[in-house]
This record gives C-alpha cells, structure tokens and sequence, in this order.
C-alpha cells in the first residue's frame, strides 16, 4: 500500500494489545486498515498478561455463576446488560482465538481451566503463565498475513483528527525516529491504546502504559466515566533490580499465602476469602499492614507445592524470580501492590461508540461498563475480545451508510515552535506526576490528599500546557501531556465520589452510599487544532 493510502483507510486502529489486533482483523473484513502501534506490534499490555481469559467452558459452570461474580467484584457498578452479552459471548471468542492459531494449555485432552481471585469456578484458560505472550504472537502473525491490514510501528498518535461538526475523521501521528508527524483520515477511529499505569510510580504495565486514548479522547470532548476506579494489583515483585514484574492471580488461585515479615497469615482479618478476595480488598489489606507494621513488603508463600508442579504451572514466573536469587519452591517472594488496571475510561455503548462520532474505543481504554468499580481477574483480556467482535459488527452492519462529507485534514502546523534546548523539564514533571498519584491519589485516598494533588497538578498542567505549544513536540512530550491529563481526570472523579466503593477507598467516606451506585462522568470543551 503506499504511503498515501496508508494515511488514508478506510479504518484507523490505534494500538496493538489484543483489542486493536482483533480489531484490525475484522474490519479488514470490510476495506482497508491501518494499524499504527506506538513501539513494536507484539509490545502491549495483552502481551504481558500472565493469567488468561474468563469464560465458561466447564459443565460444571455456568453464565449465570460468571455473571454473578463479575458482579459481586464491581461492587454494585457493572452494567448488568454489558455482563451478560460477555459473559454468553465469551465461549465463541475463546474458540475464534484457538481457530486463529493461539494455544492454550491442556491437560487430559482438554483445556486446562485455572481459578483465580473472585471466581466461584475453574474458568480461566491459559497459555501457562505467559497467557498475553501468546495470544499476541498468534494475533500479531494474522496481522502481518492479512494484506488489507498495513501495520506502522514507532507510530504515536498526537491527537485525533476533529472536523467542523466535532466528528473525529482520523488522528495526527509522529513518527517516533524522525519526529514528523502526519494526518491520517479515516471513516473510523478506533482507540486500543491500553491503560494508563504509567500515571503511578509503581505499576505492573510497560512504559508505553501513559493513557494516549483516554487523553486524545478527553481533549477531543468525549465523554469519560469512572476514571477514579484503578485497580492496584496486590503482588508485583519487591526488588531493587525487578521493574514492574507482576505475579499472577493465578498463584493465589492455586493455593499461594500471603504472609508477614515474621511469618504471620493476616488476610483472613480482612475478608473470610482470604487470599481469594477480590483485588481491591486485598490491596488494601497489603496496604493496610504495611503502614501497620513499616515493613517494606509482605511475602507471597507458594512452597507448600512441589518444585515440579510450579515450574509445570508457573514455568515463566518460575524463572523470572529465579534470576533474582529466589527460589519460589524454596522460599517466599517480595511482593507489594502496584497500579495495574483501569476500570474507566473513554465512555461507550454496547458497540465500542463514544459520543464522538466517528470514534471508537475498545479494550482498557473504553468504559463498555463491564468491570464496574473493580475488575474481575481476567475479564479484561475477554472484554477486548467481545468487544473487538462488537464494534465490528456494528460498522459491518452500518458500512452501507452515506459516507461522511469530503474531508481534508491540513498539515501539522508547528507554528513559531522551536527544538527544545530544555528537556530536563519533561523528566522533572514527569517524576513528579508519578509521585504525586502515588502518594496522594493511590489506595487509599483523602479528600485533603485530593485537593493538594489538584491544585499541584493544575500548575504543571499549565507548564506542560506552554512548553507543548513552545517547543517542538517530541515522544516525551506528548506522553507526559497525557499522562497529565489522565491524572486530572482520576482526581477530579474522586473528588466527585463521596463515598467508598470497589477500587476508591477515601477515609473521608469509608462507607459505601446507595445515592452514589452510580457512574462518574466527566466531560470538557473539544481542543481542535
């Protein structure tokens, strides 16, 4: 495809996790794709997903059961119908996975179906423990085959192309070697950017994590809601040389025990789940004996299994915590929480649509509705799936419409905008985000806490704000305006929520209010350029 039709498809897919590859291939289902992935197409948070997929493949389950615990863990904010649509469809996602080469682990000629935190049975599929791994590599090789799907890496996206009525026709994307940037129309724009943990100091995601759709989305005026719920996952490896390594569900879900520095079992003081408790409950708990007792990390104990079981079960994480000299059969893990996983996002109805027309979202960075104020452990792998199928038959079923009006999107306009001799501004407010999101916007929240972070957020937003337009932009720059904007709209949801509920904890309104079982939205003017 040339360099012109490249700019000009029918569909633009925007990110490479499981969302935007299924995406990508269904609509090239329906004319051409271009899917532009801001480092490598394998490199997402899909791909480091160590769990697996939720959905009913057992006799000995059923939707209602999976319905009922995706519920139970949204603390009373799941849309019902959202639930129920993915749960009935996840069996046929699962198997359109399989026929597109990915490979789960079996045992006795069967999938092997593991148990995770929140779920009342046995119902994750897995490839192993490196699940994301997997399914990218047999998505990204379908891709790569599919000739209607032009894959550009190293491609940012800037900011959304908007027209005259506000439509989304595309979006602006810098080339990351050379720093040029392009317009690239389409009749669609999907967003399947992923989640924004990066917004944290500590976090389980990859550095590209920094919320690129869910700021392009803001700034283009659409509609976002409950940004305020972000899960912190409650084990990810404590240690000085380990960066961001997460430790499955999965290994509480085979029996793991979660211990203090002197050997004690504490979790049952915070629910009779223990260990199996939904995330938010046991991050707490970690959060809670932590600043109890000073320690720096509670232990995850997995050696009541054999050696040969866990590295069977666990060969990845096996062999990760092995090159820091531990020995998970042998001896017990470092573990703390860490930012993980965003409930909210860019709000959207059953088929992917957000109230900006012409532009869609799927996977971490859409609010669809199903996780509610906390995730079910491995729904969100099955939400991009359901999803992805969603919004293509949508705009299956709507691609015999009228085409929109004749479009041009002008050039990038740099305008008086000069190289930057001052890139020790990007760094400085880049860590100072993170820490502040940390300390005052993380587990457990106060309205003190909320207001300091505002009114300092407010200041850098306005210093990121004058070196954008100052200087030429860069990949830093752009990602540090969004992670920017995403904590603004973290905060500014939890200062709405006068209460606590799922993932929001605030000890200001440690009770959860039935005034408030319902939906933060936030909404600002479109920015066009």
């Amino acid at each position: 495809m040339s360099k012109n039709g490249q700019r000009r498809p029918d569909f633009l897919v925007l990110g490479s996790g499981i969302a935007g590859l299924l995406s990508a291939l269904k609509l090239a289902r329906l004319g051409r794709v271009t899917l532009a992935t801001k480092k490598a197409a394998a490199m997402s948070n899909t791909n480091y997903a160590q769990g697996g997929i939720a959905a009913v493949m057992s006799e000995m389950d059923s939707f209602g059961s999976h319905v009922r615990d995706t519920i139970v863990a949204g603390a009373g904010l799941c849309d019902e119908n959202v639930v129920r649509l993915t749960v009935a469809e996840a069996p046929e996602r699962v198997r359109e996975l399989q026929e597109l080469g990915v490979r789960f682990t079996e045992r006795a000629a069967a999938v092997d179906l593991g148990l995770e935190a929140g779920h009342s049975h046995r119902r994750i599929l897995h490839a192993g423990d490196i699940t994301g791994r997997e399914i990218e590599r047999a998505l990204v090789e379908a891709v790569r085959s599919n000739p209607a799907v032009t894959v550009i890496e190293n491609a940012l996206a800037v900011d959304l192309l908007l027209d005259k009525t506000g439509a989304c026709r595309g979006a602006y994307i810098m080339d990351r070697d050379s720093g040029r940037i392009d317009p690239y129309e389409a009749r669609a724009t999907v967003l399947a950017t992923g989640g924004a943990g990066k917004v944290y100091l500590y976090t389980t995601n990859p550095d590209i994590a920094t919320g690129d759709g869910m700021a392009m989305a803001w700034r283009a005026g659409a509609t976002m809601a409950n940004m305020e719920f972000v899960q912190f996952h409650p084990t990810c490896l404590y240690h000085p040389l380990a960066k961001s390594f997460l430790l499955s569900e999965a290994l509480r879900g085979e029996g793991g025990r979660l211990l203090l520095k002197n050997g004690d079992r504490f979790m049952s003081r915070y629910d009779r789940r223990k260990e199996l408790a939904p995330r938010d409950i046991v991050a707490r708990a970690i959060d809670a004996e932590l600043k109890r007792t000073g320690d720096e990390c509670v232990y995850l104990d997995m050696t009541h299994h054999k050696k040969s079981f866990l590295k069977a079960r666990f060969p990845n994480i096996y062999e990760k915590v092995k090159t820091f000299g531990i020995d998970m059969a042998t001896q017990q893990i470092p573990v703390v929480p860490a930012a993980h996983f965003f409930c909210g996002g860019v709000h959207v109805d059953e088929h992917g649509r957000t109230s900006v027309p012409g532009l869609y979202a799927v996977g971490e960075t859409a609010h669809t509705g199903l996780h509610g104020a906390n995730r079910l452990a491995s729904n969100s792998l099955l939400e991009g799936c359901v999803f992805a199928h969603r919004l293509y038959e949508h705009l299956a079923s709507a691609a015999p419409a009228r085409k929109p009006a004749a479009f041009r999107a002008e050039p990038w306009n740099p305008g008086r905008a000069v190289t930057s001799d001052e890139a020790v501004v990007i760094s400085q407010n880049w860590d100072e985000i993170r820490q502040l999101m940390w300390n005052y916007v993380g587990i457990v929240r106060t309205d003190k806490r909320l207001d300091r972070a505002l009114a300092r957020l407010e200041l850098l937003n306005r210093e990121i704000a004058e070196y954008y337009w100052e200087f030429l932009p860069t990949p830093d720059v752009v990602e540090l305006r969004n992670i920017a904007d995403v904590a603004t709209m973290v905060i500014r949801s939890a200062m709405k929520r006068k209460e606590s509920r799922g993932l929001h904890y605030t000890l200001d309104w440690p009770k959860s209010r039935a005034a408030w079982r319902k939906d933060t939205f936030l909404k600002k003017a479109a920015v066009r350029r």
